[in-house]
């Protein structure tokens, strides 16, 4: 279950509920969904009750109403109220196994959607070279969910002193492209090649392109010990921190997508990319030994490394998509 779907599922319970005469609230156009600021509280949570509650309503109350009906959902395994009334939500284990076998079934178009159908997304031409790009790529975010761009002023982002035919020379057509999306708009981007060009893992473009290299590298070598990444129904459920943590950056990715052209700001994919990338070296190495997505020696390939394959292969495709929609490129090998 993405956020998406489970706003909506919030969002219909609320819907319901009032239809039911549970509640006697006004029913609000939308319910968001949010990943808690700690572990320990559930994989989302919402403070729709607190919201439904405004002018004197009780909001604990309200919580429990929710809690009781949201249990009945299929994919919701657990659902707490904490004070002053935040519903905190676990998803069913298996619904990670879906959301894996969702991104692998759409690939680097995992994300793509109509979220935002029928919304017009206000976009101006511009001249200077950062907000021509800006705009250039906040036109291919609102087409690939499902928005439309009408005419309206052009994106509002500190300007570079510098032409694109320069950026080009000095960094190539990635690291430039990079340099002017990934600060946000009011942000001057940092220009330096020694930075920018530098394959380190203190350049997030090169963590993100690396991550990407690596996780073809795993599909490589597996395909080379007869490992598929395809999930079995006796596949090991999803539960190291390390898959959880990485899994909780993959489900955002179609959110991130919707909020970067509804905000005309694509600087908040960038940044995503950046998290889900490290997310995924902390899957992959520093608890390598808990989780390999490959078996070692003369262990033979289980079900679980199969699903770990599988993640590892989601995460690709969410890399490539993520890069390919900033117009960058997600080489195999790096």
């Amino acid at each position: 279950m993405t956020p998406a779907q489970l706003s909506r599922t919030v969002l219909h319970t609320v819907r319901r509920a009032v239809e039911d005469d549970e509640l006697c609230v006004a029913v609000p156009e939308r319910v968001k969904v949010r990943t808690p600021p700690r572990p320990g509280c559930g994989d989302y949570a919402t403070n729709v009750a607190l919201l439904l509650a405004r002018g004197g309503g009780d909001a604990l109350g309200i919580a429990q109403v929710l809690r009781r009906r949201l249990l009945r959902t299929p994919g919701i395994a657990r659902v707490d109220v904490a004070d002053p009334g935040f519903l905190n939500i676990t998803l069913d284990a298996s619904s990670h196994a879906r959301l894996v076998r969702d991104i692998l079934s759409a690939g680097s178009r995992y994300g793509h959607g109509d979220a935002l159908a029928g919304v017009s997304v206000p976009l101006g031409a511009a001249n200077e070279v950062r907000a021509a790009l800006v705009a250039h790529v906040v036109r291919g975010l609102v087409h690939a969910v499902g928005g439309v761009v009408v005419p309206g002023q052009g994106p509002i982002v500190r300007p570079v002193p510098v032409s694109g035919a320069e950026l080009l020379r000095s960094l190539g057509p990635d690291a430039a492209r990079w340099a002017l999306l990934r600060p946000a708009g009011h942000d001057l981007p940092d220009l330096d090649p020694s930075r920018l060009l530098s394959q380190r893992e203190d350049n997030p473009l090169f963590r993100v392109r690396y991550a990407h290299a690596r996780t073809r590298a795993l599909m490589r070598n597996a395909g080379q010990l007869g490992i598929t990444s395809e999930l079995q129904p006796e596949a090991g459920v999803y539960d190291h921190p390390a898959e959880i943590g990485l899994l909780r950056l993959l489900v955002d990715h179609p959110r991130t997508i919707e909020a970067a052209a509804r905000h005309r700001a694509p600087d908040q994919l960038a940044r995503h990319l950046v998290g889900v990338a490290d997310a995924f070296f902390r899957f992959h190495d520093r608890f390598h030994d808990d989780c390999p997505p490959i078996p070692s020696g003369q262990l033979k390939p289980s079900a679980v490394h199969r699903s770990r394959l599988a993640l590892a292969d989601a995460t690709g495709a969410v890399l490539a998509g993520g890069l390919h929609l900033l117009g960058i490129s997600a080489p195999e090998h790096l």
